[in-house]
């Protein structure tokens, strides 16, 4: 049994929510909240977020112990991309793209055994 959480759209660039996810990719949900608690990154907040959102549908929909759980994936893929144009010299635009990222965490209970 697995309970995941994904959000969607996230207007951060996908190269900095990897940095992030890698630290907490195999922990323990409660290292893992502790870990993104502690890391300066703007990605963390959002991370954490999805975490805790997936931790909920584990206990609510899934009927699984909280303690047991750990994060068996976690990865960001990226989304859709805004493109802006800023002016620049002699008449001349530059395109600006404003990366989104799709954060997805599923977590699965320990084995005992």
């Amino acid at each position: 049994m697995e309970a995941k959480a994904i959000a969607k759209h996230v207007r951060m660039s996908p190269r900095k929510a990897r940095q992030v996810i890698d630290l907490v990719r195999g922990k323990d949900v409660g290292d893992a909240i502790a870990i993104l608690k502690n890391t300066p990154k703007r990605a963390s907040k959002t991370i954490e977020k999805v975490v805790n959102s997936a931790i909920a549908n584990a206990e609510n929909n899934h009927d699984m112990i909280v303690e047991d759980l750990y994060v068996s994936e976690a990865y960001v893929d990226e989304g859709p991309t805004m493109k802006r144009f800023r002016p620049r010299a002699m008449g001349q635009a530059s395109m600006i793209r404003k990366r989104t990222s799709h954060i997805t965490i599923k977590l699965k209970e320990k084995k005992e055994g």
